[in-house]
């Protein structure tokens, strides 16, 4: 039986951990090194660290954030915003990214992923797929880039797809339309892409119950469970989230 793994999230803006709700209505949630410390206490598996204002203010990933916050952890980081070239990807990972998460450079650019898994090895390559719901798609399901702000008109499930044939090797879906309302990841979402690759897929936006961990990998098919609100305001910790997994039956590192 598969592990499932607990990945706390932190969303960074000018050197903060940050939380919203549908990508907007932001507030501060602390240190990020502090965090990154304290959740490599309390068991997480890994790590994201998003740079969320990287790509609309059309700039680099802050890479001294990347160093602090890699310096105070052994658990696997993936780093994404602002994420444009082999280069940037170069430095993210000399930085001390395990992984790094590309998104919006992933779709106007989808040779980057196949280069990036080529020169560094699939493992270290991460597509990130932000969508919101819009019923005149095949799948229900339409592409979002910039941070959520520009709708393309294209249905996300295809490109999931076409992420995995790149050379991806994790796939991470945020539904904006869950985002930071706690109401439980999009299912319905999660599960569209998890038919469609064999890779890892991540179950990410609007944890707020334990069971929306449970619904995500028995209902939505994700093996990598990420959440920022639960973690960060300490409504529950990764342990208990852990320990809830395990007394249903599923798997998780120690």
């Amino acid at each position: 039986m598969r592990e499932i793994k607990i990945m706390p999230c932190l969303d960074m803006k000018e050197g903060r951990v940050v939380k919203g709700v549908h990508f907007v209505d932001i507030r501060d949630a602390g240190d990020p090194v502090e965090n990154a410390a304290f959740y490599q206490r309390e068991g997480a598996d890994e790590l994201a660290m998003l740079d969320i204002a990287a790509t609309v203010e059309n700039r680099k990933t802050r890479l001294e954030w990347v160093k602090g916050v890699a310096a105070v952890i052994s658990i696997p980081l993936t780093v994404g915003g602002g994420i444009e070239s082999l280069e940037d990807i170069e430095m993210v990972l000399a930085a001390g990214a395990s992984r790094v998460s590309m998104n919006s450079a992933a779709v106007r650019n989808p040779e980057l992923v196949r280069e990036a898994a080529k020169r560094f090895g699939s493992e270290r390559i991460t597509v990130a797929i932000d969508a919101r719901r819009n019923p005149d798609l095949p799948s229900g399901f339409e592409l979002v880039v910039a941070g959520g702000t520009k709708p393309l008109g294209k249905d996300a499930i295809p490109w999931a797809r076409r992420c995995q044939e790149l050379g991806a090797g994790v796939i991470l879906p945020t539904s904006m339309d869950g985002d930071g309302a706690l109401t439980g990841y999009d299912l319905e979402f999660i599960r569209a892409m998890a038919d469609v690759v064999t890779v890892p897929v991540v179950a990410s936006g609007g944890a707020g119950k334990l069971e929306h961990f449970y619904d995500a990998v028995v209902k939505g098919g994700a093996s990598i469970l990420l959440a920022a609100s639960v973690f960060h305001f300490r409504a529950f910790s990764v342990r208990q989230v852990k320990d809830y997994l395990r007394e249903r039956g599923l798997t998780t590192p120690r």
